[in-house]
């Protein structure tokens, strides 16, 4: 799996979206993260310079790899940062490896398949390869990929399992130590009670005047989409250094 590793501190390990690269997701956030923290941007199963292979794509199996590199790098417990995907890749880490990490910031990602909306659900039954002729994610993959001219076959195989039903589990999510960052827009296909029921698994929805809250928290941003997240880095990298940077208490949700 390749990786690169950008600063020094406390180590982030950001995770980017479905189809997408370092080169397309993070230039923006990795000069300012930075400044402060040791990043570690790494490229998934199939995505940039990983090699596909014919294991499945499946949230599990994405979040084992990051565990393998937390140990590789012996880094744990460490944060992770990811988006769409990425993120759904996070949460799964936080399951599935509690040891390894240490927080998470999920941008846009939802516990279960149904806490997409109906037309985000129905959107992803319907790509294929040839919606990508001449973008960005067709232009990296093609410069980036040892294979290059397997862009259809990665994003056949990588559709498998966008379309399949998931679900990490509320019970399992609940249980998790990790404090989360869940970071939407107000448009970006996540439904809004399932964002609320996820802040609530993680102790959220309290008068926090009145009793100590979670350490866990929520940011939903205005007028913005699951795709225009990413043009407001400037309201999130403060958002997301003032969380990482909070103690915690670990047993705390």
């Amino acid at each position: 799996m390749y990786y690169e590793i950008h600063g020094k501190g406390d180590p982030v390990v950001l995770l980017h979206g479905s189809f997408m690269t370092i080169t397309n997701n993070w230039p923006v956030m990795i000069p300012q993260l930075s400044q402060s923290r040791q990043v570690i941007a790494v490229e998934m199963q199939g995505h940039g310079r990983t090699p596909d292979s014919d294991r499945k794509f499946t949230y599990e199996n994405l979040a084992d790899d990051i565990a393998a590199l937390i140990d590789d790098l012996k880094i744990a417990p460490a944060d992770l940062l990811g988006y769409s995907l990425g993120a759904g890749v996070a949460l799964a880490a936080a399951i599935r490896h509690p040891e390894k990490v240490r927080k998470v910031v999920s941008i846009s990602a939802a516990l279960r398949r149904d806490g997409l909306v109906d037309e985000a659900i129905e959107a992803l039954r319907h790509i294929e390869p040839g919606m990508f002729k001449g973008s960005a994610i067709e232009t990296e993959y093609k410069k980036l990929s040892p294979t290059p001219d397997q862009f259809e076959r990665f994003v056949e195989h990588h559709m498998r399992m966008d379309i399949e039903p998931y679900d990490f589990g509320a019970e399992k999510f609940r249980a998790t130590s990790a404090p989360v960052l869940f970071i939407h827009g107000d448009a970006d296909g996540v439904r809004l009670d399932h964002i609320a029921e996820m802040f609530r698994l993680k102790g959220g929805e309290i008068h926090g005047d009145l009793r100590p809250r979670s350490d866990s928290r929520l940011a939903i941003l205005p007028n913005t989409t699951h795709v225009t997240l990413m043009d407001r880095l400037d309201v999130i990298v403060p958002m997301v250094n003032d969380f990482l940077n909070a103690p915690f208490t670990p047993s705390a949700r």
